[in-house]
């Protein structure tokens, strides 16, 4: 179940048709690891709507708002202003190899290819999962490839498998926004891997959640984990006007109760699917938005965000791990008995 099910609304404009990134023909695909007492762990991978994405690539932008995270190809995309692989998500210590699972995918794809900037973002899921062994493997990642869909899962699945969120169960949420600009529509949409804040803080619709909440089950050190931001948007953008998008995102994070303690690697990847650059190849015409042009992307972003932080909550659920340890899912009766009490459930 998603935030507009329950009747919690977020933002002024209309959600896309699946309410997710998928509604900007981004395929996503998980593979999930649960193996005994102590592995919850996963790799999600996001296939942007490009058959090659190292021969046709997509302007993008990335932002750090909080640098204690180990995200892997974010310096290229910082200086060239494109992603030419697919965007991976997993736990920290896994990151790197997923970068070299990403690498293998590439050099299948592009023999005569010479170099190549995987893109992989991360959360450390160690509080139910024992990140040192460093469960995930290649075949997970090819899993995770084989398995992409515009149709995905959300919640404690793939990378989200054994994240937290405010001291619940967390994990992958989506959402997305439409929005106008003269007489055209654009689809802004925001996928998260949620893994960060303390139980007090969380705030739902305007509402005080997490302290109605703080006698619930389940506390346990959240408050240094992280989270991971993917924005998709059909609009013609410049990568410089896709790091401006990227950081709207953190005020959508900030409305969830973010405080951005020093623990929380916050970072967001934006990326265009209005037009590609062929690798190799002269440009002579490309268009772009006009800057003044951008005020309703940037609410898009910061709503969308939002939206997708709850989801992910909203669709994980309760998990055991590591040393006993486990991490509730929302109660949504009790979610929703407080919007009712505060008036802010959208219910006809």
């Amino acid at each position: 179940m998603k935030a507009p099910e329950l009747g919690i609304g977020v933002g002024r404009y209309e959600h896309g048709e699946r309410n997710s990134i998928a509604d900007l023909g981004v395929k996503v695909g998980h593979s999930t690891i649960i193996k005994g007492d102590d592995i919850r762990t996963g790799v999600t991978v996001l296939l942007p709507p490009v058959k090659n994405p190292y021969k046709e690539r997509l302007f993008a932008g990335v932002y750090t708002f909080n640098g204690f995270s180990k995200p892997i190809g974010f310096i290229q995309v910082e200086e060239l202003g494109y992603i030419e692989t697919p965007i991976a998500l997993t736990s920290t210590l896994n990151g790197y190899r997923v970068a070299d699972a990403l690498i293998d995918l590439w050099l299948a794809e592009n023999p005569d290819g010479i170099s190549v900037n995987p893109l992989v973002m991360e959360c450390n899921d160690g509080y139910l999962n024992d990140n040192k062994k460093r469960a995930v493997k290649k075949e997970h990642v090819f899993e995770a490839f084989k398995n992409a869909s515009l149709d995905f899962e959300e919640g404690a699945v793939g990378a989200g498998t054994g994240m937290s969120a405010f001291e619940f169960k967390g994990g992958i949420g989506s959402s997305s926004r439409v929005v106008e600009i003269g007489g055209e529509e654009y689809t802004v949409a925001s996928l998260v891997l949620s893994n960060f804040g303390k139980r007090e803080d969380l705030i739902i619709a305007g509402v005080p959640v997490g302290w109605e909440l703080r006698d619930y089950p389940g506390r346990g050190l959240s408050m240094r984990g992280s989270i991971s931001i993917v924005i998709a948007t059909d609009a013609p953008l410049t990568s410089r006007q896709l790091t401006r998008l990227a950081r709207r995102a953190i005020l959508g994070l900030a409305r969830t109760g973010s405080y951005g303690h020093n623990g929380s690697g916050d970072i967001v990847l934006a990326f265009s699917t209005a037009q590609t650059m062929p690798a190799g190849k002269e440009v002579h015409s490309i268009g772009f938005l006009p800057d003044d042009a951008m005020n309703r992307l940037f609410i898009a972003a910061a709503d969308s965000t939002e939206e997708a932080i709850i989801n992910s909550l909203l669709q994980a659920k309760t998990m055991r791990g590591r040393d006993g340890r486990t991490r509730y899912a929302l109660p949504v009766d009790r979610l929703v008995e407080i919007l009712e009490k505060y008036g802010r459930l959208e219910r006809a």
